[in-house]
């Protein structure tokens, strides 16, 4: 089974410290679509999602382009 990655904790803590926009620099560079659904349970979980209007915009357009078929790969 695999372990839980620290990444969405990690977002979390930079919102909580006050630096949203280093969590939204993250949240564009994330490294699965599993992690960004793992951040958005964790925000809902700890009561803070919907408190960072542009966090939860960028989590949904980096869900939308991570879920979505690529047109190109390259090789």
């Amino acid at each position: 089974m695999a372990h839980p990655s620290p990444w969405p904790d990690k977002v979390i803590a930079l919102l909580r410290a006050g630096n949203p926009a280093a969590a939204i620099a993250q949240i564009k560079v994330a490294p699965s679509v599993r992690d960004l659904k793992a951040l958005e349970k964790a925000l809902a979980a700890a009561k803070l999602a919907g408190r960072w209007p542009d966090v939860d915009v960028a989590l949904t357009e980096s869900l939308q382009a991570l879920s979505a078929p690529r047109l190109h790969r390259s090789p």
